[in-house]
């Protein structure tokens, strides 16, 4: 049987590009050379580049022919995207996936669409009853009063881009004072501002993907963050200590791990996610999804795969065995075929 041709696809022009290079690297020195032959493509805004490395040397083979998705005479079975935020998270990239009928490993577009945006994540997700902080959603160009925003909300807040990740733009306010400021600053990274009430707990993360047909659990990892709490320095400069599984009893993990699967079935994912959550006195609170979250040997997911005694390689071969065979998928490609006919 011949081996299928699977595009690592990495880069992209947000905040977040350097990591997705990393991610997308470690994952095609990982995926299983038996199956797949392995090519890598370098997305950029205005190209998309099928490239290969030597050490730290990256050298371009050719252009990517995005009419059919293939380069240099290497037509691609499917596409394992590892571009965190735009376009690779938040639909775009799946929709054009979708559109040339090349089967891929997150998400729907639809999903992707849903879930990178917290605050429409938030509202989507509410009919399951799992917490959430109080919040005030703004656009960009709308007026808002602080005080009215501090009265309603309390002190302290976050300020978050809606759509953005790897936690730019992200503030904790405890002043009034600085609200204005955290509210700019969140804008330079989207359109759409959501600002929450601060929960104080722990931090727990969940990886649930689905492989078989069936939605697997990975192990809940709890986050302690050196700073005030888990920001760009804390993910990916080593301001945190990742425990995993977490030190929780075993009534906290299944609730837990009950909230994931409920809400993985309830947004209709078929890839990969991470879901965080904060713990607190009163309960277990919902945070936000990641559904093309951290690949890099250091990242949470492959410390939890790790954890669970499962070889990364045979990990990464289910998520891509499944996206071949996705219900999401099968459910496009008749929706064409019924179009065509």
């Amino acid at each position: 049987m011949d081996k299928l041709n699977i595009a690592v696809v990495y880069g992209g022009p947000s905040s977040e590009r350097q990591i997705s290079i990393q991610s997308g690297r470690y994952v095609a020195s990982v995926l299983d050379r038996a199956k797949y032959n392995v090519y890598e493509v370098l997305f950029d805004s205005n190209s998309w580049l099928m490239v290969e490395w030597d050490g730290d040397e990256m050298k371009t083979l050719g252009e990517v022919n995005r009419s059919d998705f293939s380069a240099c005479g290497v037509k691609f079975d499917a596409a394992f995207i590892t571009i965190h935020g735009i376009p690779g998270e938040n639909g775009l990239l799946q929709g054009y996936f979708e559109m040339v009928q090349v089967p891929f490993n997150t998400c729907s577009s639809f999903v992707c669409t849903v879930a990178f945006n917290k605050y429409s994540c938030k509202r989507f997700i509410a009919d399951t009853g799992v917490r959430m902080a109080k919040d005030v959603f703004l656009q960009k160009g709308c007026r808002y009063d602080a005080a009215e925003i501090v009265e309603q909300l309390g002190l302290p807040l976050f300020v978050k881009p809606s759509d953005g990740g790897s936690s730019f733009g992200v503030t904790k306010v405890k002043e009034a004072s600085r609200l204005p400021e955290a509210i700019a600053v969140a804008f330079k990274e989207s359109d759409s501002v959501l600002i929450e009430s601060a929960v104080v707990g722990r931090e727990l993360t969940q990886g649930v993907y689905m492989a078989d047909g069936e939605t697997r659990l990975l192990p809940i990892t709890e986050i302690v963050s050196e700073n005030e709490y888990f920001d760009f320095e804390a993910k990916y400069l080593g301001k945190s200590n990742e425990i995993c599984p977490a030190p929780i009893p075993d009534t906290l993990a299944e609730e837990i791990s009950g909230w994931s699967r409920k809400i993985y079935e309830h947004l209709g994912c078929t890839g990969l996610i991470r879901i965080d959550y904060i713990v607190s006195q009163d309960g277990i609170y919902f945070l936000e999804i990641n559904t093309t979250p951290g690949m890099t040997q250091a990242s949470i997911v492959p410390k939890m795969v790790r954890a669970a005694k499962l070889d990364i390689t045979d990990f990464l071969s289910q998520i891509t065995d499944n996206c071949l065979s996705s219900s999401s998928f099968e459910r496009y490609e008749a929706s064409i075929k019924n179009v065509k006919s």
